[in-house]
């Protein structure tokens, strides 16, 4: 008894000393612990670091906000300031359906009754309420969706009422996009530009797809700025936090020439046609061939940039990214460049109806012709065979001479993307004579209104241009209006006389092909044209009553253009009238509309007032006569602003050369291509006497640039054209 006893007390005292050891175990593996969380605590206290990151720096990083500050795109404004493309913020609803989704006041950030928020929301959005609950119930777990095409593009008053509905979980964000308010309004010469993510800054941006919203990007581009600052768990800034601010740069403006209500008229005029005669395809220019400013241009097939309705079957910018034959408005280049050239002969005679050349035979679009008729009425009944043998006159070579002198095969240089340059097939005697009434020759339609711009300016073309000016975000001209010569003059003053004098018999209903066109009491010159359509299929042309491109041009006044429009329709598919009607039904009612526009001052002047030069630097003065519109011209070498050539606050045409003197040594300037009223400025700068001979622009000089000149120097200038 006594042993199990001891067996007892010797079991109880084993389990005694195990506990103990155990015990002692956990309680120095407890003290290893926690002195290991003591030394890691005194560690990340004193070095304020944990695997190498500072943790000063993570907790300011977790409660600094980094806002980008979005800058503006400039705006696209008419020539009287109506804005025609500019910024729009618009908003994309989206709501959170992920349960875990609670804000820091432990309220849900997800939507709770989706019944009653499918109800409210079906008041604002172009959406039924089964529709919302339907995109509100997933077929699988999402964290957030969005309601397709019907959430996206909201405007500001959408979302504000939205907002006011208080519901969870409905959020926004706001994209960036581009207004523009005309809808189908000058759309290929306006452009477009569309929302695009950028990979390296992470940001939506505003980018210029098309037209002058892609040519001018960089202009109407603005620069982000951001702002840094700290904030508190609920994301509002803390007080008397530092932060860093930098604001952004708003992009500049441009200002346009073409004028709002005549482009609306000419889009509806347009319209008409191609509702009632379906087209393929039409374009129309209404320009100031004076300055090269246009006022309207449009084309059909177009589409609306705002709602891109008809896009995909009008990407192409048809007035310069298309050629064509022009046909018989072509007639203008051939007639003044054989009267300047001194190869047309009116009074001569020759026989209509057909001529042939090298096999080939060529006919009149009245192929028995009008017998023997005089070269003076070649033009206004715009016989084919009359311009072959006027061509054949004037001889290969310098009708070749002429057409580059008209820059044809050359790009304008207009302001819009992808312009095409054309062709000329000049190869072979029946291709030199094809040229002549506008066929084997490829243009596009801003060529041919550069073309036209010599009739207005004594033969000297001037550049069509879209821009009148660029300002800043404060409306601060950085650069004005400048009429922009083209080459040197392809035509004398009295060549001009001669063609216009045969546009206005083309009115003629005895004579002419224009009758269709004839304006009473308003005096207007005109050209058609009837230009056959190559089959690329087939090899030739098609055949067929409509398969033409009909055209017509005319300028206004009659005797000293300032205005011209210009026409073309391919291919009437409901050709229910004749061409000349189909035409003359957008033509008359624009001549109409431009020369009451006209008449009213439609174009505020073109003349500038000069600015006050002396004492600028040169690079001073250059900047202030851009800002106006007129060019600088420096004589002498030093760099300070001495005299100016035309006092301060005359009047002067826009893009009129202005010389100027500075300190320095007078050398002799390289004179080439000056014209008279610039020599004219250099003598009464210089006191250097100049004896001029010819007409035209400098050719020669005799004394060569660089070489010092003296006042009272005699320079011998030979003027040529």
């Amino acid at each position: 008894m006594k042993k199990r006893v001891s067996n007892s007390n010797t079991e109880q005292s084993k389990a005694h000393g195990y506990r103990f050891t155990v015990g002692r175990f956990l309680e120095v593996a407890v003290a290893l612990v926690f002195l290991v969380f003591i030394g890691r605590f005194l560690y990340i206290g004193i070095s304020n670091k944990v695997n190498g990151q500072n943790l000063t720096a993570k907790t300011e990083q977790l409660y600094m906000r980094n806002q980008v500050l979005k800058a503006n795109r400039g705006t696209i404004y008419d020539r009287n300031g109506l804005a025609v493309a500019q910024d729009s913020h618009l908003y994309t609803i989206y709501a959170i359906l992920d349960k875990s989704s609670i804000n820091y006041k432990n309220k849900p950030e997800y939507v709770v009754d989706k019944n009653k928020t499918a109800q409210k929301l079906s008041q604002v959005l172009p959406l039924k309420a089964d529709k919302i609950l339907n995109y509100l119930n997933p077929s699988h777990s999402v964290f957030q969706v969005q309601f397709g095409t019907a959430g996206s593009n909201l405007t500001k008053k959408q979302k504000v009422q939205i907002e006011k509905m208080k519901l969870p979980g409905i959020k926004f964000f706001e994209t960036q996009s581009r207004l523009y308010p005309n809808g189908n309004f000058a759309s290929h010469i306006i452009g477009m530009a569309t929302p695009k993510f950028d990979e390296k800054t992470r940001q939506q941006n505003l980018e210029g797809t098309m037209g002058l919203e892609a040519w001018y990007d960089d202009v109407l581009t603005g620069k982000n700025g951001y702002q840094l600052s700290a904030v508190d768990a609920s994301n509002f800034q803390t007080p008397n936090s530092a932060h860093t601010y930098k604001a952004p740069v708003n992009g500049n403006n441009i200002y346009l020439t073409i004028d709002s209500q005549l482009q609306a008229y000419l889009e509806s005029r347009l319209s008409y046609v191609q509702n009632t005669f379906n087209p393929v395809s039409m374009t129309a220019v209404v320009e100031d061939i004076k300055t090269g400013k246009v006022l309207a241009a449009s084309q059909r097939p177009t589409f609306n940039p705002q709602t891109k309705k008809g896009l995909k079957k009008s990407y192409r910018n048809i007035l310069v990214q298309d050629t064509y034959e022009p046909g018989s408005v072509f007639k203008v280049l051939t007639l003044s460049s054989s009267v300047n050239s001194g190869n047309y002969h009116p009074n001569q005679y020759y026989n209509s109806g057909s001529v042939t050349v090298n096999g080939s035979v060529i006919h009149d679009w009245q192929p028995r012709g009008w017998g023997s008729i005089p070269f003076s009425q070649a033009f206004p009944r715009s016989s084919n065979t009359g311009f072959v043998h006027i061509e054949q006159q004037m001889g290969a070579k310098t009708w070749k001479k002429y057409l580059k002198r008209f820059h044809i095969g050359q790009k304008t240089g207009v302001t819009l993307p992808g312009e095409q340059a054309g062709t000329i097939a000049f190869n072979s005697p029946i291709d030199q004579a094809v040229t002549s009434f506008g066929q084997g020759v490829d243009v596009n339609v801003m060529q041919m209104m550069q073309a036209f711009s010599s009739l207005a300016n004594n033969g000297q073309m001037v550049k069509p241009q879209f821009v009148e000016k660029i300002t800043d975000a404060n409306n601060h001209t950085i650069t004005g209006y400048q009429i922009k010569n083209v080459g040197q003059p392809v035509y004398t003053k009295e060549t001009a006389k001669v063609v216009l004098k045969n546009m206005r018999r083309v009115l003629n209903k005895r004579i002419g092909t224009g009758a269709a066109y004839q304006m009473k009491n308003q005096s207007i010159a005109v050209k058609t044209g009837t230009a056959q359509i190559a089959n690329l299929k087939g090899g030739g042309y098609l055949k067929g009553n409509n398969n033409y491109i009909f055209s017509v041009v005319g300028v206004t006044p009659a005797k000293h253009p300032r205005y011209c429009i210009y026409i073309t329709v391919k291919q009437p598919r409901r050709m229910s009238k004749p061409a000349e009607v189909i035409l003359s039904s957008i033509f008359k009612p624009m001549m109409n509309r431009v020369i009451m526009m006209s008449k009213n001052d439609l174009n505020s002047s073109t003349a500038v007032k000069v600015p006050d030069m002396k004492g600028l630097s040169y690079e001073e003065a250059e900047k202030v006569t851009q800002r106006v519109g007129l060019k600088l011209l420096k004589i002498g070498t030093g760099s300070k602003i001495t005299e100016q050539s035309y006092p301060k606050g005359q009047k002067q045409q826009a893009g009129k050369t202005i010389l100027v003197r500075t300190n320095g040594k007078l050398i002799c300037p390289n004179m080439k291509g000056w014209n008279l009223d610039e020599l004219h400025q250099f003598a009464d700068l210089t006191g250097v006497k100049l004896s001029i001979k010819g007409s035209g622009v400098v050719h020669k000089q005799s004394i060569s640039a660089q070489k010092p000149l003296k006042t009272g120097t005699k320079i011998k200038i030979q003027l040529k054209e």
